[in-house]
């Protein structure tokens, strides 16, 4: 079994900004990537690094099922983040390939298998030499993430995990966005609090930007989550 690194442990208290310099400081030698599907926390934690400097890659998966609005968000985040390298690792079956392979609308029929081709197996490659990732998901964002730590080790992909916006919610977060005038989907204008594939992300009635839910995700089902987050077990390296 794999021996996770001694890393120093990190004050809750520290303010988000100081936290994102030193992570920039501490791992400068080190391979770090930051990781979106372009939702509204990934674009303002893409825009605290890039206030600091930092010319940190950023890698998001197409998984072939993008709304256009995200890929229209995309094309916006990259003209205004010139010093931001962004690298789509999605995969290279194409859905007509996964159809041919699977049957139709696998999404619908087995979502768990759908994601793993489409999501889960692109991303463990993308990692593959990675030291460091960086991702903007927060405790608020549903019981399977209530208690992600600011640092860990994930095993699943055997990297230091780093959670800057942990303690953040929705509400701070839009605060940030308006404030920043940081570009978000417009699809949260429209009661799409959380945005996935356009096969599995249905509005949620009366939701607002400022609010976070995934109860139009993956609408019908039990499942909230692709796999990416909250399903290897972590050692916490918070104090």
């Amino acid at each position: 079994m794999a021996i996770a690194p001694i890393v120093e442990p990190v004050d809750e208290s520290t303010p988000t900004e100081q936290f994102i310099g030193w992570t920039i400081e501490r791992f400068r030698n080190r391979r770090m990537v930051i990781s979106t599907s372009f939702g509204m926390e990934g674009c303002a934690l893409i825009d605290m690094y890039a206030q600091q400097g930092a010319s940190v890659t950023v890698v998001y998966i197409d998984t072939g099922f993008f709304f256009p609005e995200t890929y229209a968000l995309r094309d916006r985040m990259v003209s205004r983040y010139p010093m931001i390298t962004f690298v789509n690792r999605g995969t290279s079956l194409t859905p007509a390939a996964q159809e041919t392979r699977y049957g139709p609308e696998l999404w619908r029929r087995d979502p768990d298998r759908c994601c793993e081709l489409r999501r889960i197996e692109p991303f463990q490659q993308a990692l593959v030499g990675t030291d460091v990732w960086i991702t903007a998901i927060t405790r608020t964002q549903g019981s399977t993430r209530s208690d992600t730590p600011l640092v860990s080790w994930d095993w699943k992909y055997q990297v230091l995990k780093v959670c800057p916006l942990a303690n953040w919610d929705r509400g701070r977060v839009w605060e940030y966005v308006t404030r920043r005038r940081v570009p978000y989907n417009d699809l949260h204008e429209r009661g799409y609090p959380s945005i996935g594939c356009t096969y599995c992300t249905t509005p949620v009635p009366g939701s607002s930007p400022g609010e976070y839910s995934r109860a139009g995700r993956w609408a019908g089902t039990e499942k909230t989550e692709c796999g990416l987050h909250g399903v290897s077990p972590l050692v916490t390296l918070r104090r």
